[in-house]
Formats: C-alpha cells, structure tokens, sequence
C-alpha cells in the first residue's frame, strides 16, 4: 500500500478498501445478476448496445436499471457533495455509512428471499448501483489523484505512459482482489457472504475514517481540495 500523504492522510487507504469494496459488488453483480455491472458503468453501457443488437446472456432491461439507479446515486452523492463542503472527512464517513445501509439491505434481501426471482434481482441490481453511484460522486469531490475506487482504464493508461505511480498499482491491484474475492465467494458461499464482506468493509471505512477525522482542529487533510 502507498505511503500515507500528507494532504490526503487516511484518504488513500480508505479509497482503495472502497476499490476493494467495487471489485466485490461488480463480481456478485456480473456473475449472479444477470452479466451486468453496478460500479462499472462503461461496462453497461456496452452491454447495453451488444444487448440491443441481440447478443444472447445479456439484458438491456438490466443495465438500464442499473445505469438508472447509479445515476440516481451519483445525484445524491451530489446533493451530500453540497451539504458538507468544508470537511472530507465528514463527506466520506456520511457517504460511506449511507452506501453500507443500501449493501446491508442488498444482503438481508439476498439472504431472505434470494436473487433468482426478477423482483429480487432488479431490487439488488438497483440498491447496489444506487450505493456505487453515490461513491463514485464523492470520490470525485475528495480529489485524490489516481484514485477513483472503479475506473481503471485511465489509471492503468497512466501507469504505463508515465511508467511512474505506486498509487496507481495499488488501486488496480486492489480491484483485482476484490473482484477475485467476491467471485470466490459467489462460487464456492453464496451471494450473501460476499455482499456480507462488502458490507464489513464498509463499516470498517465508516467507523476508521470517522476516528481520524475526530480531533479539533479539524486536520489538515480533512479540507477540501
């Protein structure tokens, strides 16, 4: 993992369990959802046109859902942008608390009721499109570089033009983990024990980003960029 920064403090870690955190929800997503992503919006927006053309195992109707419900996250993460605009380490707590009540209510539901039936598989697919969304847009507000938690073709385009970025390495890495992680839990558990997981990390970034933002005065890596 990259050194802690001085400007960024517990940012850079925290934002690469969020990436960790993306590669599982993308890997239930894919693989139990019905081939459509909920973090990787690049991804639906292709299979939505291969959709359209006819190309079998793909659903249009499902990464519409989950372009809808991402966007409605986003908006919302937007709206939290606004709200707290001095301190980010109150944004990310408050974003972080409010994506792990839509991925524990994904993991009650996938525990209860399953994810076969359309009703439960479009309910998940838009809870946790919903919560991605809304990571995605205060990710952007935090401002820390090479650091998106789900879109890495830039990342990786830039850690081979500028052959630089221990950064950059660690966030494709830690995607990869996650999503191998999630896919191992969906093949071998079930989809509750990796929405489970995702859930955990979740909290665990709450509850650690809360702690280090805590003291008075406000650290310096708490201002806005």
């Amino acid at each position: 993992m990259p050194k802690v920064d001085p400007d960024h403090g517990p940012l850079v870690p925290m934002l690469l369990v969020l990436t960790l955190v993306t590669g599982v929800v993308d890997a239930v997503s894919y693989l139990e959802l019905g081939h459509v992503f909920v973090a990787n919006m690049t991804g639906n927006v292709v299979f939505l046109g291969f959709a359209l053309a006819g190309a079998p195992g793909l659903s249009a109707t499902a990464s519409l859902a989950a372009l809808a419900a991402f966007l409605l996250g986003a908006l919302a993460g937007g709206h939290l942008v606004r709200h707290l605009p001095g301190h980010r380490g109150h944004l990310l707590t408050a974003a972080v608390a409010a994506q792990a009540v839509l991925v524990a209510a994904g993991t009650v539901l996938a525990a209860a009721v399953g994810h076969t039936s359309a009703p439960a598989r479009y309910t998940l697919i838009g809870l946790l499109a919903l919560a991605m969304g809304g990571q995605n847009a205060v990710v952007r507000a935090l401002k820390v570089p090479d650091l998106t938690t789900t879109v890495l073709t830039m990342t990786l385009t830039a850690l081979a033009a500028d052959r630089t970025g221990p950064r950059r390495l660690a966030s494709a890495a830690w995607m990869f983990a996650g999503a191998l992680l999630g896919a191992a839990l969906v093949l071998h558990a079930n989809v509750p024990a990796a929405l489970a997981l995702a859930l955990a990390l979740l909290i665990a970034v709450a509850a650690l980003t809360h702690r280090a933002a805590r003291p008075v005065p406000a650290p310096a890596w708490t201002q806005r960029r």
